[in-house]
């Protein structure tokens, strides 16, 4: 039997948490004053967003409620086709990546013509990297 201490998060939880982090966030509240009002520590709110956690159905009514949404509105990621659902996991995986939502708000205040030249040079940059890295392995 593995270690429950060891074991990874599952998906959903940490899509979950993920939603939960982007709502606040986005609504612009911090962890430890979503915590007031939910009644826990503001580590207990990490470890939910992190999917560390899973969150009880009262206490996701309650940070529904302090996050001025529905509960649905947290849960939608989970409730979809196989496929889509797959999608929108790994999209709220990639926004827990630390500097993600920050470089998506710049992302979106800029010029269309800049964020083409942008994606550009991040393709160009990403491709170095990863030819870099190929080399580095065919040597090894």
């Amino acid at each position: 039997m593995a270690d429950p201490s060891t074991k990874a998060p599952d998906p959903m939880d940490v899509a979950l948490g993920a939603a939960v982090r982007i709502r606040r966030r986005t609504i612009g509240i911090s962890q430890e004053a979503l915590a007031e009002q939910c009644g826990v520590s503001f580590q207990q709110i990490q470890k939910y967003e992190n999917g560390a956690n899973r969150i009880s159905f009262s206490r996701l009514v309650q940070i529904a409620r302090a996050l001025q949404c529905r509960v649905v509105d947290l849960m939608d990621v989970l409730d979809g086709p196989d496929r889509e659902t797959t999608g929108d996991l790994d999209l709220l995986t990639r926004m827990r990546t630390p500097g993600a939502l920050e470089l998506l708000a710049a992302y979106e205040q800029m010029a269309p013509e800049a964020r083409t030249s942008l994606v550009s040079l991040l393709r160009a940059v990403t491709n170095q990297v990863a030819e870099a890295h190929a080399k580095a392995r065919q040597l090894a």
